[in-house]
């Protein structure tokens, strides 16, 4: 498990992955060697799993942001181990979750311009086994960008 120092640990490297272990240290008043041990014992048990930039969408030529809901023929654990496995090979996928409700899988695409987006649509995710009907819709702005995980409390 992770204490509360931990839960700090993780806050202070999702705000700034680059922070010095020195910084870090005296941000959270630890010796820097225990800091650079506790950050190790948290890559290596996986609470980390690892480190990358923030980069702007519009640097890669993204201007098209959507999510697609799909329904499955069935709910069998084949089926959707198909669809995750087809899914991964979709150029522009940012991210797939299986969920419950009326759609079986959501799926986070980014992409250069709508052609390319009507073509995935299309192409190669209507193509899917399984697949019975999609949805989709444009994301329109980001309301709320993504800032890492909510450290929540021990309670």
């Amino acid at each position: 498990g992770v204490d509360q120092l931990d839960r700090d640990v993780l806050l202070a490297l999702q705000e700034d992955g680059r922070i010095s272990n020195l910084a870090l240290a005296r941000k959270l008043g630890l010796s820097p060697s225990a800091m650079l041990g506790r950050v190790r014992r948290l890559e290596k048990s996986g609470a980390i799993r690892g480190y990358r930039a923030v980069v702007d969408p519009a640097a890669l030529g993204i201007t098209v942001r959507a999510l697609v809901v799909a329904r499955m023929h069935e709910h069998s654990e084949q089926a959707i181990r198909q669809f995750e496995k087809a899914i991964k090979e979709v150029p522009g996928v940012r991210a797939c979750y299986h969920v419950t409700g009326q759609f079986d899988m959501v799926v986070e695409l980014a992409l250069r311009d709508l052609d390319h987006l009507g073509q995935l649509i299309r192409v190669d995710i209507a193509r899917i086994p399984g697949v019975m009907n999609l949805e989709t819709m444009l994301v329109l702005a980001e309301s709320v960008e993504d800032h890492g995980w909510p450290i929540l409390d021990e309670s």
